[in-house]
């Protein structure tokens, strides 16, 4: 599915949000977007060849005879979506896990009563290969829908060697049919299995002698992630293994700061690309990653899901940090999934401009997954565009969600909308 795409070129649209100018850190203001009106852009080979203003991109697409696609009703273009924090390789439901949190139970009644993560470990388990392929690919084409053109999906509900190992070939396969690219992380280091015979650091140590090697053997990722959390892994724990992982070439994530600090030092100290949740960062912790290269890493589909505090991204940008926003998808603590919608939220509750919104889940996300060829429209980068019908796009953020794009470009190569056949 991920074939080259057609040369082409489009216009005029009313605005182009290019986002290339965007600063990877700090607090930005609407004013500095810049914006493209009456622009015009030109694909080829899968990758933007040039951007401007219609007049000029038409005049090039003549000489050069390149089709042409003019626009007659009111469109906005920006880069595609990029959600850098979702656990879509899964199986089963935790609708009644939610019903009981809804109703006010806590976590631990949660577990007792057969709920949480280890529910979830057990149905994707019993899970086939195909069954987690196709669930995962249906899921990334759901995105797609929404803009998204580019999704980090982790393993994490395996928890055995050979378990996670075919969560991860499912996220490979899946992204050999699904338009969307998916970028793999491993995250075997969820919580400690129930049916593991050891503690923490055996289980850490068990990873690193007897997974990981496999991994990299099947060039199945190249990035890792851990949970630091009272119940899951401590501070030490992370230090040791993320230590080892660099070590061995992995770039390294963590989920931090979500019910308590410590997990973000850690991010901070061994160098990870982002530190994601960080619903219980004070100010210490936003002071430090405003003075680090960590991309933090905002989820508020677990905060809607969970009914707790968001992370606090209007702090962050003002101490001069990035934010990245990132919908957590997962079938336990964000199952909504709906990337425009929960930022579209999370931008209202913490005071976030258009821009900052925009930025965290476009060019901001890309660096928080490595990712230098997409997340603003420029030549060179990707064809990865979408566009919405409508003259503003400050309406694509104010209609929360309930604004769709009506095309989606991934390579340049229309995947949702209307096809003009080019």
């Amino acid at each position: 599915m991920k074939d080259i795409s057609p040369t082409f070129a489009i216009g005029p649209f009313t605005q182009i949000v290019t986002l290339r100018a965007v600063p990877l850190k700090g607090a930005i203001q609407d004013e500095a977007l810049e914006i493209i009106a009456a622009g015009g852009i030109v694909v080829e080979g899968g990758k933007i060849k040039a951007i401007g203003s219609f007049d000029s991109i038409e005049r090039e697409a003549k000489t050069a005879s390149i089709p042409i696609r003019r626009l007659t009703n009111p469109t906005v273009l920006l880069p595609g979506f990029i959600d850098a924090h979702t656990h879509i390789c899964f199986d089963g439901s935790r609708a009644k896990d939610y019903a009981m949190r809804s109703a006010g139970k806590s976590y631990l009644e949660i577990a007792k009563a057969g709920g949480g993560i280890w529910d979830t470990v057990l149905k994707t388990r019993e899970a086939s290969l195909a069954t987690l392929v196709r669930r995962t690919q249906m899921r990334a084409h759901q995105q797609l829908l929404g803009g998204v053109t580019t999704i980090e999906v982790k393993s994490g509900y395996g928890l055995s060697l050979e378990e996670e190992l075919k969560m991860l070939r499912a996220i490979q396969a899946a992204n050999e049919h699904t338009a969307a690219d998916l970028v793999s992380t491993c995250l075997p280091a969820h919580i400690l299995p129930k049916d593991f015979e050891g503690g923490t650091k055996d289980y850490i140590d068990h990873l690193l002698q007897d997974f990981f090697p496999l991994v990299q053997e099947e060039k199945l990722s190249n990035r890792a992630d851990i949970f630091i959390e009272e119940g899951a892994f401590s501070m030490d724990d992370a230090r040791y293994y993320m230590t080892a992982l660099q070590e061995m070439g992995f770039d390294l994530t963590v989920h931090a700061d979500q019910f308590s600090i410590g997990g973000s030092q850690v991010a901070i100290e061994c160098g990870a690309k982002s530190a994601d949740h960080l619903e219980a960062s004070g100010e210490a912790e936003i002071k430090a990653l405003a003075g680090s290269e960590v991309i933090p890493v905002a989820l508020p589909g677990a905060s809607v899901g969970l009914g707790c505090d968001f992370a606090p991204g209007r702090k962050l940008l003002d101490a001069g940090a990035s934010l990245a926003i990132a919908s957590d998808w997962n079938p336990g603590s964000a199952p909504m999934g709906d990337l425009l919608t929960l930022a579209s939220i999370y931008g209202m509750f913490e005071k976030l401009s258009t821009a900052e919104v925009l930025a965290g889940i476009s060019i901001r996300a890309a660096a928080a997954l490595g990712l230098l060829d997409r997340g603003c429209l420029s030549a060179g980068n990707l064809a990865d565009m979408i566009a919405f019908e409508t003259a503003d796009y400050r309406e694509i953020f104010y209609r929360q969600g309930r604004l769709r794009p009506k095309w989606v470009w991934k390579g340049g190569k229309m995947v949702s909308g209307k096809d003009w056949g080019f």
